[in-house]
């Protein structure tokens, strides 16, 4: 642990949160659905998880909507939800100008993170992110002149001490950075946050994994269950490195095709101009970033911009509302504020999928080729009226 700091507390949105006095690691393992940590403990996969279950904290909690990672990822680092951050998916359309824009940098984020003002107290920070896009949003407020480190593992080669608080890394580690589409993108970050603890190099850590294996395989599957082993194993090693660690997911996941093994779609914008043509409806889906082979841009939540002010919303809800693929379908304003996202960036409506199903655009526009003989898995909408489960932790 470094010098003690002067700052026993930071405030941020109305909260106080204690400058930690021993290294404390945050990790958020992307896609964590309770299925795989219930099927892990039952394997017996997950010595180190299942132990903080009996002797640490262990819950079940609700994520932020939409159930995206730039929005949940930002509420981990705010402890808020989108209406007080401003970072309501992956993806918007900017009301103003008419043009479809994916979220890449903290530009369109309100305030500050809990990351920036420990930095901001003398905290050591080190963020490591399995994507750079998300790394462009966490590094808000960080720089290696506050002492702090931020680097992804896609662009780990090309870290440098004036941007990142680090170079080298890939020689540092002794590892290449892995492919995106790999669970080991993931075990690259824990790894890299793992010799930074070692080292002594940071007092608080957060580290962010990627979705890919659990978007590909279900829980108890032979991959997941090797992917969940390497996490449990890591994890363990961080404990005995002496930190003290939180453990949450992002937004949870779940299979999305029926019985025939193909994907349970509603593709909104057809649906809505088949109906409605004169309505110009315009369907953005939250959940599409760079890295989309394994999803195809399918969530469980889609926003429908109409260009025609007058139309009639109310029939086109009803209508939404009736679908096998619905779970719920409502004005925009009312989204907003029953699940705490910016009315500013809100579409006229709004569409949530059943847990068995995924909404999206087009049907053009979603490319479901690339998942060859893998069934559609994707991050999920509202479970039984409630928002989609997260499974988290805390060892002490």
């Amino acid at each position: 642990m470094g010098a003690m700091k002067q700052q026993q507390s930071i405030t941020l949105h109305g909260r106080t949160y204690q400058v930690p006095q021993r290294r404390t690691v945050v990790v958020c393992v992307d896609g964590f659905d309770p299925d795989y940590l219930d099927a892990g403990c039952q394997d017996g996969i997950l010595p180190t998880l299942s132990r903080w279950m009996a002797s640490g904290f262990h819950t079940t909690g609700n994520c932020t909507m939409p159930s995206v990672t730039n929005t949940n990822n930002l509420s981990i680092i705010t402890g808020m939800p989108a209406s007080v951050h401003g970072v309501s998916g992956n993806y918007y359309l900017d009301k103003a100008t008419g043009k479809e824009h994916m979220v890449l940098d903290d530009s369109t984020m309100w305030g500050s993170t809990i990351l920036e003002q420990m930095a901001d107290a003398g905290v050591r920070v080190a963020a490591v992110t399995a994507k750079d896009k998300l790394r462009r949003i966490i590094n808000h407020g960080l720089a290696p002149s506050k002492g702090s480190i931020c680097f992804s593992a896609q662009n780990a080669g090309d870290c440098t001490l004036e941007e990142h608080g680090i170079e080298g890394v890939e020689k540092w580690l002794g590892q290449s950075a892995p492919s995106m589409y790999s669970g080991e993108l993931s075990i690259f970050v824990l790894d890299a946050g793992l010799k930074l603890l070692r080292e002594d190099r940071a007092d608080f850590f957060y580290l962010t994994l990627s979705d890919f294996i659990q978007h590909k395989h279900a829980p108890g599957s032979a991959e997941a269950n090797d992917f969940m082993r390497k996490l449990d194993a890591r994890l363990g090693a961080i404990e005995e490195a002496g930190a003290v660690i939180a453990v949450t997911g992002d937004h949870g996941m779940s299979a999305k095709s029926g019985e025939d093994g193909k994907p349970n779609v509603l593709f909104v914008e057809d649906f809505l101009n088949s109906k409605w043509p004169e309505a110009g409806a315009r369907v953005i889906c939250p959940i599409a970033d760079p890295f989309v082979k394994h999803h195809g841009a399918l969530g469980g939540f889609v926003r429908v911009h109409l260009l025609k002010s007058d139309a009639n919303v109310d029939d086109m809800v009803e209508q939404l509302q009736k679908l096998p693929q619905v779970e719920n379908a409502m004005r925009g304003s009312e989204a907003a504020t029953k699940y705490e996202m910016p009315l500013e960036r809100e579409g006229d409506l709004v569409v949530i999928a059943k847990s068995n199903a995924v909404v999206g655009a087009k049907e053009s526009d979603h490319d479901l080729s690339q998942l060859g003989s893998h069934s559609l898995r994707s991050h999920g909408g509202l479970i039984r009226g409630r928002r989609q489960k997260v499974a988290k932790f805390r060892c002490v």
